[in-house]
């Protein structure tokens, strides 16, 4: 588990210099409730997310859509790499949440890994919860370029400056490295600050302290029969 309190006061000063908004809390809220509901282990992972989101979304920690008039969506069109066939599809398919979505053979991935159709409702990807699971199958299956975090963090490397090729080459891979140091540092935190999770209680027994069985599952005790005699004597 990872507490909240010490992780959001670990991020306010870095990588987001001392201020955090309503916002960018909701925002990582959303990505930490899934990264809790998957159950993945290793927070390095998680750390790689946030910085992802971090600079995909500007700051934000909000789902996106990426920026630009409609005129600037046409380099995508035809774009067999990313499944755009039909026309209009560039803009339709535009890039959106925490990793910017792209793409309709992505849409299509995604609507059949998540059972929701993102092909005929694309903005639905904008949907906290929805974007979070895209960003965490995404990356950790490697649905962008086919590089995936298991590639860069696992049992023997922390790469965080390689782990960009997951999404975007090496595009501004040494600053979204920097911020993926700051998050691992107030994830490692904020887990040593989490209460440890206490086993539930059994359930016990109505009286402990009889016991009318010989030890068999369900035969009756040899004085049962003593104990129907007396009662019959007393009718």
């Amino acid at each position: 588990m990872i507490d909240r309190k010490t992780f959001f006061d670990a991020v306010r000063k870095s990588p987001f210099a001392g201020h955090l908004t309503e916002e960018q809390v909701s925002g990582m809220g959303a990505i930490l409730a899934e990264w809790e509901r998957r159950g993945f282990a290793d927070i390095r992972w998680l750390a790689y997310m946030l910085a992802t989101a971090y600079h995909e979304t500007a700051h934000r920690m909000q789902p996106i859509t990426e920026y630009g008039q409609r005129a600037y969506f046409n380099r995508y069109e035809g774009r067999k790499d990313l499944g755009n066939t039909v026309a209009g599809d560039g803009y339709k398919f535009r890039g959106r949440g925490y990793v910017q979505l792209t793409g309709r053979r992505n849409y299509a991935l995604a609507s059949s890994k998540l059972g929701v159709d993102l092909v005929n409702n694309p903005d639905r990807a904008l949907e906290p919860t929805l974007a979070a699971a895209i960003m965490f199958l995404g990356m950790s299956e490697g649905w962008f370029t086919g590089k995936e975090l298991g590639d860069y963090l696992n049992a023997t490397e922390m790469d965080f400056l390689n782990a960009r090729r997951i999404i975007n080459g090496t595009d501004r891979a040494l600053q979204i490295a920097g911020y993926a140091e700051a998050f691992y540092r107030a994830l490692v935190a904020a887990q040593k600050a989490s209460p440890p999770v206490t086993p539930a209680p059994q359930p016990q027994p109505d009286d402990p302290g009889r016991d009318d069985s010989d030890g068999q599952v369900g035969t009756p005790s040899p004085g049962w029969l003593a104990r129907f005699l007396r009662w019959l004597l007393n009718l």
